[in-house]
């Protein structure tokens, strides 16, 4: 009887947020992705929180802000060029349509798992809420391999997944967009088997083909969108872009255009990356050649080494990435978790101060506190790379409206809103006393927007 009275009054005594927390990884085993999207939202959401918390408890809103509102696993068979038939996983996960339909990519990547799809939806909710959009959070995906593939190997996969995916999207409901792994070809093979197997030509998929509904300017969103927001956050505090040296990770759509956006605001990007080594090209990256490698030849990095007599090519081992180099500026584009603290303390010791996440969670919560505590601006994923899911947001009222607007109509569109998001976050840290927290006041201006709809909406 006296253990379960101390283990009532330590419950009792537990905060609002550590409650929550502890119920998602209990909840939500063997998903440390997902686990860490959760508790770095949750920590900096903590001054809000706690203002709020009889009202915020008795709604549960957390606890259902925290859990999604529908997770589809299906599986996806296929058959390759060899008359062999393949199974693999799919999912989508429709996170919260408080503000607006579901809309988040979808990622074809081995390493695709429900924890890491439920980390993605999670971080869009917000993400969406902070571009001013009407559009919810949800992500999507498989653990496919479409690396090596034919392009009829590509289209049996695609119009396998999407038979079982048409049956839970629509214009007006979940409208997924490529990631990781989907490009113009894979949306291509998608949009064609919806379009075959509901007799709708909607606006269902973003990222399309400029000859059947795509948006200029949608290829280059994120990774402009990105050097946009990071020259505001300078700006804002007192410095410059132009002059300075950026080391970028990452070598697919983020980083190529993140690169070319860099030079056109008289940056110099030395650095790339991908899965198997890295440039460092100290007359600053030709994205001329970047393109020519990594789009038409979907070749490896040795090959710019290859053809660029001033770039040096390294294998990708422990110690030995785009952080060592010496930068004003890092701006990670691949993937989650791969900025850590040995990286973070290099990118310091070295003089670097700004760092803004192209890719979705590239730093480390270690990484990230590090780099606030020395000073270092620090812009999280969920508002830098905003400009993508900002700008399939524009192809969607584009595809409602029957119209297509100009590169320069939606450039100039994604500039307002990624000037706007800055504003928003950096009032929101303000306001609660973080001024300079970016992490923080992305968090919390997502988060308002988002529990005040869900609260106006009822118990749903």
């Amino acid at each position: 009887m006296l253990f379960s009275i101390e283990k009532k009054e330590e419950d009792d005594a537990m905060s609002y947020v550590d409650e929550v927390y502890e119920l998602v990884v209990a909840k939500n085993p063997a998903q440390p992705e997902f686990h860490q999207a959760v508790k770095e939202v949750l920590e900096s959401l903590r001054v809000v929180i706690e203002a709020n918390e009889e009202k915020y408890r008795r709604d549960a809103l957390l606890e259902r802000i925290v859990t999604p509102e529908r997770q589809l696993l299906f599986r996806v068979p296929w058959v390759d060029d060899k008359g062999q038939v393949q199974v693999n996983n799919g999912f989508r996960v429709q996170f919260n349509s408080a503000i607006g339909p579901y809309k988040g990519g979808l990622r074809l990547h081995p390493s695709v798992n429900l924890g890491i799809i439920k980390f993605l939806g999670f971080e869009q909710i917000f993400k969406n809420s902070l571009t001013g959009l009407p559009i919810g959070g949800g992500k999507g995906g498989c653990d496919f391999d479409p690396k090596g593939k034919s392009d009829r190997e590509v289209m049996a996969f695609c119009q396998s997944f999407m038979t079982e995916l048409h049956k839970y999207i629509g214009a007006d409901t979940d409208v997924p967009a490529g990631d990781i792994g989907t490009g113009a070809r894979e949306i291509g093979f998608m949009y064609g088997q919806y379009k075959r197997l509901t007799g709708l030509y909607e606006g269902v998929l973003t990222g399309k083909g400029l000859s059947y509904g795509g948006s200029l300017a949608r290829t280059e969103a994120t990774g402009y969108g990105l050097l946009y927001l990071t020259e505001e956050m300078l700006k804002c505090n007192g410095k410059e872009i132009a002059g300075k040296t950026v080391a970028v990770s990452g070598a697919g759509n983020v980083a190529i255009y993140a690169i070319q956006k860099a030079q056109q605001l008289g940056a110099k990007p030395v650095t790339c990356s991908d899965s198997t080594g890295w440039i460092y090209d100290s007359e600053g990256i030709d994205v001329a050649l970047l393109k020519e490698v990594k789009e038409v030849k979907r070749a490896r990095l040795t090959e710019y080494a290859a053809a660029r007599p001033s770039a040096q090519y390294h294998e990708c081992a422990p110690g030995s990435n785009v952080w060592t180099v010496k930068c004003d500026i890092a701006l990670p584009c691949a993937t989650q978790n791969e900025l850590d603290l040995e990286d973070a303390k290099t990118l310091v010791a070295n003089g670097c101060f700004a760092v803004a996440e192209g890719a979705n969670m590239p730093t480390t919560l270690e990484a990230t506190e590090y780099l606030q505590k020395n000073g270092v601006l620090f812009c999280p994923g969920k508002a830098a790379n905003a400009g993508g899911v900002a700008t399939s947001a524009l192809e969607m009222s584009q595809n409602s409206e029957r119209l297509s607007w100009t590169f320069e109509e939606v450039d100039s569109k994604l500039q307002g809103i990624m000037v706007n998001i800055f504003h928003n976050l950096d009032d929101a840290a303000k306001k609660y006393g973080m001024e300079g927290n970016y992490v923080a006041g992305a968090n919390i201006a997502g988060f308002l927007k988002v529990a005040e709809a869900m609260t106006a909406q009822g118990v749903v």
